[in-house]
């Protein structure tokens, strides 16, 4: 049913759980696997600021995404699953945003996130890139919730 499905990663617990579902899913479904990581960091650095540099800061955290990526597609090759990966950088608009255009984009048929749960003043403080994932897109979406949010909750 489903052939292509997207999994945004961010070396989160609950990312993980969405990981592994998508890996289950796409090994079940002979699909296409897509790992997706979305640098959105604010650089926000002090002129004064002594042996700071946004362009090492920048690099740093593109390296850490690729590692994140790669360790991600060695656990779909441990689990039978080929996947591509892809790291986007988008600064200064919502994460989900840039997850929804590139879903249509490679296109994607689901996308499977994992998400903390969160509810009320949390949510609103923290923000939810499944939320808006949900809220702005018709490509179904499967959401794997992470069970330490469910016990707090």
């Amino acid at each position: 049913m489903y052939k292509r499905i997207l999994v945004p990663i961010d070396g989160s617990p609950a990312s993980n759980l969405g990981l592994e579902e998508a890996i289950n899913l796409a090994k079940d479904q002979n699909a296409a696997l897509r790992l997706l990581h979305v640098l959105n960091e604010w650089l926000i650095v002090s002129p004064d600021s002594v042996g700071t540099n946004p362009a090492d800061i920048q690099q740093e955290l593109r390296a850490a995404g690729d590692s994140l990526l790669n360790e991600a597609d060695a656990r779909a090759r441990a689990a039978g699953v080929t996947a591509t990966s892809a790291l986007i950088e988008q600064m200064g608009s919502p994460v989900g945003a840039a997850i929804l255009k590139h879903a249509e984009e490679w296109p994607a048929d689901l996308i499977v996130c994992g998400t903390h749960g969160r509810r009320g003043v949390r949510r609103l403080v923290l923000g939810s890139d499944a939320e808006y994932i949900v809220r702005h897109t018709r490509i179904p979406v499967l959401l794997r919730r992470h069970p330490a949010e469910e016990e707090k909750g």
